[in-house]
C-alpha cells in the first residue's frame, strides 16, 4: 500500500478496468471480507508513479503478501518479474483447477507462490464461493 493519495477519480477507474475483482487473484470484491484496494504494481520506493498504468486493484490478501516486491525466484532460481495487470492477459500466465489457482509461466509461478494464491485459507474462501 502506498503513502501517496489516490484519488477518487483514479480509483474508480482502476477499479472499472478490473471489473471490481482482484486483478491479482481474480476474487470479486464482493466476495471478500475487506474489499479490494488500489496497488502500485512498481511501488513507489522503486520509483513507480501513481499512474493508471502503474495501478492494480488488489485484494487485501494480494496486495499485503505483495508488498513492495517486484519480482521472486522461480523454480529454476531465476529472478522473475511479477504479474502485470494493465499489460499481461492473466489467462496466459494462470488457470484455475479446482479450487487452486495455477501457474502457467515462470510469471504465474512466481506470482501465485509470493501473492499466497493457494494458501488453505484461499482455497477454503473459493470453495465456499
Amino acid at each position: 500500500m502506498s503513502s501517496t493519495y489516490i484519488n477518487a477519480a483514479l480509483r474508480r477507474l482502476v477499479a472499472s478496468r478490473a471489473g471490481i475483482h482482484c486483478e491479482y487473484c481474480h476474487i470479486q470484491e464482493d466476495d471478500t471480507f475487506l474489499g479490494c484496494q488500489v496497488d502500485h504494481i512498481i511501488s513507489e520506493k522503486h520509483g513507480g508513479l501513481t499512474v493508471a498504468e502503474n495501478l492494480a486493484y488488489a485484494c487485501t490478501f494480494c496486495n499485503r503478501n505483495k508488498g513492495s516486491d517486484i519480482a521472486s525466484l522461480a523454480a529454476d532460481g531465476t529472478l522473475t518479474r511479477l504479474f502485470n495487470p494493465p499489460t499481461d492477459d492473466w489467462a496466459s500466465h494462470f488457470s484455475i483447477v479446482g479450487f487452486a489457482v495455477q501457474g502457467l509461466t515462470p510469471i504465474g509461478e512466481v506470482t501465485a507462490r509470493l501473492l499466497g494464491f493457494n494458501t488453505p485459507e484461499r482455497l477454503l474462501e473459493r470453495e465456499a464461493l
